[in-house]
């Protein structure tokens, strides 16, 4: 078992559902941004689901485990020697075998379908970062592969970690009630959430909060982290474009604009060079795209525009670390002040990034729709837009300032017909006002 510590996670569940549902027919493939906890999670579910395993880290195993897989016509063969390589018992239908990091290693994938046919124990693959796809020239990849992605902690399984086991349960319960938690209950709920906007989801940034119960360690690990990417992000594109347009995420957001500006990032760049550069940061994970759709309704995808979107990070707590990349470390008392809502910058874009990220871990696609308003010189613009039953829900995110919505009232007063349920995401506690429901931005995952 690896050093990281083991949260309490939902994909845990997906897990034992392809284990019970699958029964050794399909691989599974686990897919997800570095340090997202992808490797612990599945040795933990390989120790209690089977009765024996075989973790094989494809960046740190011998060669002789990487020259089993040249030649695996003799199935017979290939699992005695792997067995005597890794003083492991494999044990009929009651084994897995968990091929980690499997983007260094593209031969393994290949090998997945005549060992998926051979049954006779089940296979679980880990993946990080776009080269899972970079890697596969004249790989036949396989169609027993069942894929499933694995995000940063969301906000209900960071409560579980701090210890909060009731407080989303109940929130649930409030928001299908529509009622209001009421001053305390709210404010402790909204101090939580802030706290999880600064430290985010990545399980080590968290681990070293409990430790620690101290930002600047925290903020280091965050930065690690970004290093890392970076790192990643050169390997993919040496010229460092790639990496710059992350960068630029937050800085993007903040201008409050109606669209990512890659021609203020890299001047230079052609636009067609640039799309297969965003393509690549989206398949990385790292990054989370809202596009914009000309028409707001259920079809919102046959109308997305490939060239106007905004980026957002996949991680709250790496968005934060980001927006001070220009210092050394994020000093304690910043993140004082943003946890105390003390802060005199403006956070809306902050909040924004978080509710991008909220709506991504619930299975929502991130759309946006901006419309010129009739008499005045400016465009309205929803934040985000939501498909559900034949309707489409639009939603602002405010910080501050949610008595006024003229984006929302005209948007409503000109697509009413599409409309099902009108949302403000914000910082105060469950109101209506009319037929629009102002919502705590902790309730997000119940939308």
């Amino acid at each position: 078992m690896r050093g990281d510590k083991m949260f309490q996670r939902k994909i845990y569940k997906q897990l034992q559902q392809w284990k019970d549902t699958r029964a050794g027919k399909t691989a599974l493939l686990v897919e997800g941004q570095r340090r997202v906890g992808k490797s612990t999670v599945v040795e933990e579910f390989a120790q209690k689901a089977y009765k024996s395993y075989i973790l094989i880290d494809f960046s740190t195993c011998s060669q002789d485990i990487r020259n089993l897989f040249h030649d695996i016509s003799d199935l017979d063969f290939f699992f005695l020697q792997l067995q005597l390589l890794t003083n492991v018992r494999l044990e009929e239908r009651n084994s897995v075998i968990i091929f980690d990091e499997v983007q260094l290693f593209p031969l393994v994938r290949q090998a997945i379908k005549s060992l998926v046919k051979d049954h006779r124990y089940d296979y679980i693959e880990t993946g990080s970062l776009i080269s899972i796809k970079k890697n596969v020239k004249d790989i036949l990849i396989p169609s027993e592969e069942q894929r499933i992605y694995m995000y940063p902690m969301d906000f209900e399984e960071f409560l579980w970690a701090i210890g909060d086991n009731v407080t989303m349960s109940m929130v649930q319960f409030l928001f299908d009630k529509q009622k209001p938690a009421g001053d305390g209950a709210h404010r402790k709920i909204m101090r939580n959430l802030r706290l999880y906007m600064l430290i985010g989801g990545m399980p080590q940034a968290v681990e070293t909060y409990l430790q620690e119960n101290n930002f600047e360690p925290v903020d280091q690990v965050k930065r690690d982290i970004l290093h890392l990417y970076e790192d990643d992000f050169y390997k993919i594109d040496p010229t460092g474009r790639l990496s710059q347009l992350f960068d630029a995420i937050p800085a993007q957001l903040n201008k409050n604009t109606a669209r990512y500006a890659v021609s203020s990032v890299i001047p230079t760049m052609r636009p067609s060079n640039s799309l297969n550069l965003i393509a690549e940061l989206l398949d990385s994970r790292t990054a989370l795209a809202a596009y914009h759709t000309s028409m707001p309704s259920t079809e919102m995808a046959s109308y997305k525009d490939l060239t106007k979107f905004k980026l957002f990070l996949s991680d709250t707590g790496l968005f934060t670390t980001l927006m001070f990349k220009n210092k050394s470390f994020t000093e304690n008392e910043i993140y004082k002040k943003l946890l105390n809502d003390k802060s005199t910058a403006n956070l809306g874009y902050l909040f924004e990034n978080l509710i991008a990220q909220m709506l991504t871990a619930s299975g929502y696609e991130l759309y946006y729709h901006t419309f010129p308003a009739k008499e005045k010189k400016i465009n309205y613009e929803i934040d985000f837009l939501l498909a559900k039953n034949n309707k489409v829900m639009p939603i602002e995110v405010k910080s501050s300032g949610y008595k006024r919505h003229a984006s929302l009232d005209a948007f409503c007063q000109k697509y009413f017909s599409q409309i099902s349920d009108k949302y403000i995401l914000y910082t105060k506690d469950f109101q209506k006002e009319q037929d629009i429901r102002l919502v705590p931005m902790y309730m997000t995952p119940f939308i």
